[in-house]
């Protein structure tokens, strides 16, 4: 009977599940029939199959060839299933053997050639393979980003001709090796001169894992300050570096496999929309709030974003999550990212500052602000004012300041001390973690209240100043937390919330 078993993967968001790649041999005319819900570039896989077994110098079967990917009811889609489907012609039709199969899964788009050209979201697919017990064959071109999964034996091929020569033990294929970490030379918090209240704040959000907005005229170094926050994160873990990869590599933008353990800093364009946000596409692909996962999500000039845009944020942030849905799939993409915007404080930039040149009127002011909602503000943890410097702090002789490697240290520090109470960051404690880990003192408890009420904030505010306060307790190494913490964290929600009003 010509009937063949391959293994291969799929990608569902960045999942990879197991798909089987069944090919029978029929008698009747010749022909080629891909099903199993296979989507235009897995159709077209006939062809490009064809082409690469004559040009291997295997013959075609000229029957009728049946190639099923089960299971039925999960979208194929991309040029992955290539190999898959050549090694089952020729191992229904008995050039290659069946058994050889068995311990193998196959991954790889084929040229006309017979040339194996690499595929996206191998890495997801290495991870999932790692659990099966079995191993895996990628293009060559892959073989670095699956070797990030250690947990898998991973052989890379060029062409099929190689890939079949394993099968029939005429040779061994290349293993598969990760490369060397490149060392990435970000920038340094020392560059950043003055700004005393900022960088304390920064402190705060990495220490904590809480979200920042910075608020301030033009130039005065809102970007420089948030582009130092991913300096003052500790080293990803393992486990958090290939979530952050395996999200990379199935959004089609490449992964540097030397990379990978960097944390990532992105900043779209205010222009961008929801879709480039959250992700999205016929095929759902990651956005930006995906990409920043474990890592800094920048929205400069907030008030100038789409309001639409800004809402989809309110559910990752509050989840870590976001679900793209669509009528025949449903995709799911991490979003732990901590989220640093910037804004002016008005339509020209400079109310507030001390030269006293702004001119807009408190109406147009408040419509500017206005444009960013309560709801959105509210689950920003850090307000901050950040003042234009005077220009004797920005001379060549002006003082440095602190290196981030050691405000990165105190930052460990209190997240080990997070990690032993809660097993989690501050900023992610739930409500009933909130009040276990963070409670005060009697007259302390009277002085949030009094707050809370003069600041018409929300029950969920409250919750958020309770866990700033305890990050700040944290990076002073104190148990509890003092009047002294609570006031300093109650200053950092004074800037935002007051000027949008309540939250809704």
């Amino acid at each position: 009977m010509g009937l063949a078993l391959v293994h291969g993967r799929a990608r569902a968001g960045i999942r990879a599940p197991a798909v089987q790649v069944e090919v029978h041999l029929g008698g009747g005319l010749p022909s080629m029939s891909i099903v199993g819900l296979p989507e235009a570039a897995v159709r077209e896989a006939k062809d490009r199959v064809r082409a690469a077994i004559q040009c291997a110098q295997f013959e075609f079967p000229a029957r009728r060839i049946t190639v099923n990917l089960a299971p039925a009811d999960l979208p194929k889609g991309g040029g992955r299933f290539d190999l898959p489907i050549a090694l089952g012609i020729l191992a229904a039709s008995g050039q290659v053997p069946r058994d050889a199969l068995r311990d193998w899964e196959f991954i790889g788009e084929l040229g006309l050639t017979g040339e194996l050209r690499p595929v996206d979201g191998v890495l997801p697919a290495a991870l999932a393979v790692a659990g099966s017990g079995r191993r895996l064959v990628v293009p060559m071109a892959n073989g670095a980003e699956a070797a990030l999964s250690s947990d898998v034996e991973v052989r890379t091929a060029r062409t099929l001709l190689e890939v079949c020569a394993l099968l029939t033990g005429n040779r061994e294929l290349p293993q598969a090796t990760a490369p060397a970490q490149r060392a990435v030379h970000g920038v340094d918090m020392r560059d950043v001169r003055g700004q005393a209240q900022a960088r304390r704040a920064l402190e705060i959000a990495a220490a904590g894992g809480h979200h920042l907005l910075l608020i301030g005229p033009p130039g005065c170094g809102k970007t420089l300050l948030a582009s130092r926050l991913p300096g003052l994160l500790p080293e990803a873990s393992e486990a958090e570096a290939l979530e952050t990869a395996a999200v990379l590599s199935v959004s089609g933008r490449g992964l540097d496999p030397a990379c990978w353990r960097t944390r990532p800093f992105r900043s779209p364009h205010h222009t961008a929309s929801a879709v480039a946000l959250v992700g999205g596409g016929g095929e759902p692909r990651p956005g930006e709030i995906s990409l920043a996962h474990h890592g800094v999500l920048f929205l400069d000039e907030l008030p100038e974003w789409d309001r639409r845009a800004l809402e989809v944020l309110r559910e990752p942030l509050e989840s870590g999550v976001v679900t793209i849905s669509r009528a025949a799939r449903q995709s799911e993409f991490p979003a732990r990212f901590q989220l640093v915007a910037a804004m002016n404080p008005c339509p020209c930039g400079w109310a507030g500052d001390v030269s006293g040149r702004c001119r807009c009127s408190s109406d147009a002011i408040r419509r500017y602000r206005a444009r960013i909602s309560g709801p959105l503000l509210d689950r920003i943890d850090l307000h901050i004012d950040v003042p234009r410097l005077p220009p004797a702090a920005l001379r060549p002789d002006a003082p440095e300041g602190e290196p981030s490697a050691a405000i990165r240290a105190r930052v460990e520090a209190a997240r080990a001390i997070q990690h032993a109470r809660g097993g989690t960051l501050n900023a992610r404690l739930d409500q009933g973690a909130t009040m276990r880990a963070c409670r005060l003192q009697p007259r302390d408890q009277a002085l949030l209240e009094r707050a809370i009420d003069a600041l018409h904030l929300s029950a969920r505010s409250m919750h958020r100043i309770l866990r700033v306060a305890r990050t700040i307790a944290d990076l002073d190494n104190s148990e509890t937390i003092a009047t002294a913490h609570l006031t300093e964290a109650l200053g950092y929600r004074g800037v935002g919330a007051v000027d949008a009003g309540p939250a809704c």
